[in-house]
């Protein structure tokens, strides 16, 4: 990997927020006993925390976290809520879903509602270092093609919470978590890194990215405001005019997706039971979910081509045969089996498309905590508050 390209420091940082209620602030740099890397992939849905030290392989914490923080509502009895807590986040929240105010503070990506990500992000700091001693280095993964205000939204949310940051494309960073460093060098192998296309669906937005062995350019990335959000509000939507008043909140939605979801031919009949009014319904949904799926394939599909059409000449053979499909949108049943034939169909040389696997959850945040192992000292940004 080529670190001289990542993110350029800035001249100065910005003002810092304002600390939640009750939290209190990182120790001085003065008080600071050792330096902890973080590698954060801040999704739209969850998020995945990786914390080891640097100089290292090791990983001290790893933490999947639903990015949702609960505002606990005025009112609520003493002992509802453990220890009284006025803010829940991840899956405290979603338990709670009753008794709090809940707020997403990811969007198609991005932060939509800074205050709630600035407590996301001080819960993950407590994650990563609990005694609050260290000094915390992050490599964050921001979308494809993110701009700037997106990135100082991030900057501005983590400023006194982590001591320096650099904000990478997640796609480069799936390529370098899913990349085995034991297997480099060995003949036979497919270095993504060296020469792939990786396509990363998340809940937000939908990535693409050419890994030619450099830190990509714009013209490198593609970045789709259509993902795993938009199937779920496609469905909860057609769900609504066929079955008025039906109740399924889009949480339920979403289960049923994740467990069903399927793109390609019909798979008709799909009867899925679900509860509305307290009552038991066995309803049919292979067509309500088969179309929301494919209208994910229509979206990624022309992005896909086109950044196969930007490679070179000399690469694209076997770019061709390393098309590796990641993120939560991965899992949708036929996904790869659909774009590799509808590749081929369109006379594409002997096209390769597979799945990263299960630990897609991983990918992002482990490639940053790589990232953050291999950056050298002048590409941080400082951040102290």
């Amino acid at each position: 990997m080529t670190t001289a390209t990542l993110e350029k420091p800035a001249s100065s940082a910005s003002p810092a927020p304002t600390l939640p209620a009750g939290v209190s602030a990182p120790r001085t740099t003065a008080a600071r006993t050792k330096t902890l890397l973080v590698g954060l992939d801040l999704g739209t849905n969850k998020s995945c925390l990786l914390a080891g030290s640097p100089g290292g392989s090791d990983i001290a914490v790893s933490k999947v976290i639903p990015s949702f923080v609960g505002y606990v509502k005025d009112g609520i009895v003493d002992g509802i809520i453990t220890g009284n807590a006025r803010i829940l986040y991840g899956e405290d929240a979603l338990r709670q879903m009753l008794h709090v105010r809940l707020v997403a503070p990811i969007a198609a990506g991005v932060i939509a509602d800074p205050d709630a990500a600035r407590d996301l992000l001080t819960h993950i700091r407590s994650l990563a270092d609990p005694a609050g001693n260290a000094e915390i280095r992050a490599v964050v993964g921001v979308p494809a093609n993110a701009g700037a205000a997106a990135r100082d939204d991030i900057r501005r949310c983590a400023h006194g919470l982590f001591d320096r940051i650099l904000l990478i494309p997640e796609p480069f960073l799936a390529a370098l978590g899913y990349r085995d460093d034991t297997r480099v060098g060995q003949s036979g192998y497919i270095d993504p890194v060296v020469n792939s296309l990786f396509v990363d669906i998340g809940g937000g937005t939908s990535d693409l990215c050419l890994v030619q062995g450099y830190f990509p350019t714009s013209e490198d990335q593609v970045s789709i405001a259509f993902a795993g959000d938009a199937i779920d509000q496609l469905m909860h939507d057609e769900l609504n005019r066929t079955y008025p008043n039906n109740g399924l909140s889009r949480h339920t939605v979403r289960e049923i997706k994740e467990t069903h979801g399927y793109v390609g031919p019909s798979r008709k009949p799909l009867e899925v039971k679900v509860i509305m009014g307290g009552k038991g319904h066995t309803i049919e949904l292979g067509d309500v979910i088969g179309r929301a799926s494919n209208v994910l394939i229509d979206k990624i599909y022309p992005a896909l081509t086109a950044l196969i059409e930007r490679a070179s000449s000399d690469s694209v053979v076997a770019l061709l045969q390393n098309i590796i499909l990641t993120g939560g949108g991965s899992q949708i049943k036929g996904i790869d089996a659909v774009l590799q034939k509808r590749l081929s169909d369109d006379g594409y040389e002997s096209p390769k498309v597979r799945l990263a696997g299960q630990d897609f959850k991983r990918y992002v945040a482990l490639g940053a905590l790589k990232a953050a192992r291999a950056a050298r000292e002048n590409q941080w940004q400082v951040l102290l508050g």
